[in-house]
């Protein structure tokens, strides 16, 4: 049900912009360390990539500019399963990156080596190993990347019932109440302004996913985000290939507690063409250039619509109003092809079938490293957000430092890889 007016608090010290596992997670720090704290979210709790992911909670392959957030991350998933009091699906099953040729088993190599000054947990198998590991002996794998202690999740689980568990800690958390704009006075936040009306706060976090661009450049800040659709299935229940998550470059797929599998393939996106994305080009010319054979481009109704080149004032109606949860319909044809591939590469699967499948919009940098930083000229702003596909795993570890930047404390790991002067000082168009 939509919220209304009276329902809004007067004043909290902190607003968080965002229900997804960055804002939920933010407020439960913020509430736990006893400040008063509204999450707004358009929609609702979860709605959108925080539910849509593929459910691992990963240090294994990650950029060493994110390493060590991780690293704590999965520290603090743990804290907040142990705190819980519902099933969310976690478990420490491993993740396994598998290498069909010499060329992947290197890649993996040159990670462990880069590496090697982390405690990540991870370590190479040959083949011998790997076909071990999967209960086989047909060699199909010349060796894999193995992390014993990563973990996974059920994500439409998960968002919610942390969000149950900040709200018992004081967090209040509202649905479909989108937020138009933020106010300063002298220089400095004083209030947000919501569809249902204002609330006074002394800071802002901005957890908006994918929508965060958007929401910035109302506001003049540039930031150079795009968002990429992935498509993902869910499959009927089938034998057991892992208990957790596995990944090779054709497939890849986590064991659901329903006893089917989560499957899709990395890196392999739509990139539907806005405005932003002839602003932002240059800054993406890399991550297009590596990814080109499987990144599809195209020209469609999105470049007038919700994540296109739109202003407004405090008082209209806003494109986080007329898209409440955005479900883009997935890429079936990919789909099927990707299945097809998770059968050749894991037999035991041959009788698995699609049993839903679903699209989501990732928020990606240029870098693809999270923005964690107050933007300039905005006293109490800080932007949380920019996760591009590694969200879900290193939402708690974002969160925990957000907090840590905005009460001025040590941080858990060095901030400077996620500010967001990193690509240079702009205005938005």
């Amino acid at each position: 049900m939509p919220v209304e007016k009276t329902e809004l608090p007067e004043r909290v010290e902190i607003a968080v912009i965002g229900g997804g596992i960055v804002g939920i997670c933010t407020a439960l720090y913020l509430a736990e360390a006893g400040h008063s704290v509204v999450v707004c979210e358009k929609g609702v709790v979860g709605g959108e990539q925080s539910s849509r992911n593929w459910g691992w909670i990963r240090k294994a392959g990650r950029d060493n500019r994110e390493l060590q957030l991780m690293i704590e991350s999965a520290r603090l998933w743990q804290e907040i399963v142990d705190e819980l009091d519902e099933d969310i699906g976690y478990g420490k099953r491993g993740t396994t990156y598998l290498a069909v040729n010499d060329a992947e088993l290197h890649e993996h190599e040159t990670w462990l080596e880069k590496n090697r000054d982390f405690d990540h947990g991870s370590v190479l198998l040959n083949a011998q190993q790997t076909d071990d590991f999967l209960h086989r002996n047909d060699r199909k794998f010349v060796g894999a990347l193995h992390t014993p202690s990563d973990a996974t999740a059920e994500p439409k689980l998960a968002v919610p019932a942390i969000s149950r568990l900040a709200q018992k800690r004081g967090a209040v958390i509202l649905e479909n109440c989108a937020v138009r704009s933020i106010e300063r006075e002298a220089g400095r936040v004083s209030a947000i302004v919501t569809e249902h009306g204002e609330i006074r706060c002394q800071k802002v976090v901005l957890a908006g996913g994918a929508w965060s661009r958007t929401f910035l450049e109302n506001m003049g800040i540039a930031f150079p985000q795009l968002a990429v659709k992935s498509s993902v299935m869910r499959t009927t229940p089938g034998p057991e290939v892992v208990a957790g998550a596995v990944g090779a470059t054709d497939a890849s797929l986590r064991r659901r507690a329903d006893g089917g599998y989560t499957i899709a393939k990395s890196g392999a996106a739509e990139f539907e063409i806005v405005p932003a994305a002839f602003r932002y080009f240059v800054d993406f010319l890399p991550v297009i250039a590596e990814r080109w054979r499987i990144m599809t481009l195209k020209v469609g109704p999105g470049f007038f619509g919700p994540m296109g080149r739109h202003r407004w004032s405090a008082s209209d109606v806003t494109p986080f109003e007329q898209m409440r949860v955005m479900s883009p319909q997935p890429n079936l044809k990919l789909l099927n092809k990707v299945l097809a591939n998770a059968k050749r590469l894991h037999p035991r699967l041959e009788d698995v079938q699609i049993a839903e499948t679903w699209g989501g919009l990732i928020d990606v940098m240029p870098d693809e490293i999270p923005v964690i930083d107050e933007p300039a000229g905005w006293d109490g702003l800080l932007i949380a957000s920019g996760l591009s596909g590694h969200g879900f795993g290193i939402g708690p570890g974002v969160a925990r430092l957000a907090v840590q930047t905005l009460k001025n404390e040590r941080p858990l790991v060095d901030p400077v890889p996620f500010r967001l002067g990193r690509f240079g000082g702009r205005r938005a168009a």
